[in-house]
């Protein structure tokens, strides 16, 4: 079988448009999972006992069970219990967003760990509420520390998203399943749909390194 290139044009437009669904989805989900990641995190580390155990059960339902069947649930199960309609697209998101928020959860409650007491009692010493030196001398430590840790969890909320081929979202593998079943060039479209896969996450690998250099810690 030979390799027929003007396939890959004649698809990428195509192509193009499920990678811009799953950008949607990815940054969506991962800018709402690190909102998730510090509430739960923080209650990790510093929360009373209701909060703690709540963050608990949290994360550890949420990595305890394969993403597609949370997706699955909130697709088809959760309308049917709160009676409402959810899109494809919009299950999608709130699955990223729920399932990354469950690891972020603990990439932040590692960092915050991972910072000195001595810093902490310092700046209590010094007659800083305990808010503000988390806010102003723990958060900034514990974010520079936790940057290699998101990082990787952003390759693989980008990665995630093909799950949602399950549920009809048109993101970029099921952009290469609709045009592989029309021209049958399994090998050249996979080969595409894994090379646009590659530039992206190498391109936010590109950027989260650059980043961490330019934040690091001396």
């Amino acid at each position: 079988m030979n390799f027929d290139w003007s396939v890959l044009i004649s698809a990428f437009p195509d192509l193009m448009q499920g990678l811009q669904v799953t950008l949607l989805i990815a940054l969506s989900g991962l800018a709402g999972g690190i909102v998730f990641g510090v509430v739960a995190g923080v209650a990790l580390e510093y929360g009373g006992r209701i909060s703690n155990a709540l963050a608990h059960v949290y994360v550890a339902l949420i990595r305890g069970t394969p993403i597609v069947v949370q997706v699955m649930f909130i697709f088809f199960a959760l309308p049917l219990i709160a009676g409402i309609r959810i899109s494809s697209i919009d299950a999608a998101i709130i699955t990223i967003i729920i399932n990354s928020g469950a690891y972020n959860a603990e990439i932040i409650r590692g960092a915050l760990n991972s910072v000195p007491i001595g810093i902490q009692e310092a700046g209590l010493a010094m007659g800083l509420s305990f808010p503000a030196v988390l806010a102003h001398i723990i958060a900034p430590l514990a974010f520079r520390r936790s940057l290699p840790a998101m990082g990787n969890q952003l390759v693989n909320v980008v990665k995630d998203t093909s799950i949602f081929i399950v549920i009809g979202v048109g993101e970029l593998t099921r952009r290469g399943q609709e045009v592989m079943a029309e021209n049958f060039r399994s090998v050249e479209i996979w080969s595409e749909v894994a090379a646009i896969y590659f530039l992206v996450i190498s391109a936010f690998a590109l950027g989260l390194r650059l980043l961490e250099r330019r934040v690091r810690l001396p």
